[in-house]
């Protein structure tokens, strides 16, 4: 495994922490319906007043509609400068129930700030938008928020690739959902569909040749899976140039006791 891969599956665990029980509950507590209003509040919010049509170009992997139940409703209920305070202060509020005191959580606050604030921001709307936001002073806060950040980076950058293969949103969800050893309909970002909407998204992978007859991958929908992922990782590597190959092992070795209490 790579140290960039390595990262990103550090970031990835406290970057969804903002998807957690505690930051939902202070969605709530300002007026959302539910979990899925808190999630588009928070995550949108660094794109402004965007509309339903860009939030959903955006984040790219949502069914045509889903974000138009969401966005601009929640707007009426908090502007997008309230959510991203209340997403910063409900994740910090999450991870500081967790992992209770670290030693050396302020050098690697500021390791994984130093990356996080010096990647590329060309072609990567959401990690644009991102840095517009002020860092965060507390130590908690600035760890999750670097964290967000090259979270979205990579995140933007897997889009582009997605896109340049022909790899619409709902197929990425079902090459996921293998990639897990699930089949579509068991996961949970796509199993609400209307199951022909999932069947003929799989019946489109199929006649690529990426699923096979029993909806599971075929040799070269494994291939192209990991090809994408290897890839995305390139694409990120840039954020860590600013670190030194010892600064990067720092931060490693930082998060991974902090990863280790939160999951």
């Amino acid at each position: 495994m790579t140290k960039i891969h390595r990262m990103f599956e550090l970031i990835e665990v406290i970057g969804t922490v903002t998807f957690s029980e505690v930051p939902t509950e202070a969605f709530l507590a300002v007026g959302m319906r539910n979990y899925w209003d808190g999630y588009f509040a928070g995550r949108a919010a660094p794109l402004g007043l965007a509309p339903a049509e860009v939030v959903h170009a955006v984040f790219y992997n949502f069914a045509d509609g889903e974000v138009a139940r969401h966005i601009p409703w929640v707007w009426g209920k908090v502007t997008p400068q309230e959510a991203i305070a209340i997403r910063e202060r409900g994740s910090a509020d999450a991870i500081r129930q967790k992992i209770g005191d670290v030693a050396g959580l302020a050098r690697i606050a500021d390791l994984a700030t130093r990356a996080a604030v010096s990647a590329p921001t060309e072609g990567r709307p959401l990690y644009a938008g991102l840095r517009t936001i002020d860092i965060p002073a507390d130590p908690v806060a600035r760890v999750w928020h670097a964290a967000t950040l090259l979270r979205e980076h990579r995140g933007d950058g897997h889009n582009a690739l997605l896109v340049a293969h022909g790899i619409g949103g709902t197929e990425a969800h079902v090459l996921l959902a293998l990639t897990l050893g699930m089949r579509a309909e068991e996961f949970g970002r796509v199993h609400h569909l209307p199951p022909s909407q999932l069947a003929a998204v799989v019946d489109g992978l199929r006649a690529r040749g990426l699923v096979n007859a029993d909806g599971g991958f075929t040799d070269a929908g494994r291939e192209l899976r990991e090809r994408i992922e290897a890839r995305t990782d390139e694409l990120a590597a840039p954020a860590y140039d600013v670190l030194s190959a010892d600064e990067l092992d720092e931060l490693i070795a930082g998060l991974s006791p902090i990863v280790e209490r939160l999951s």
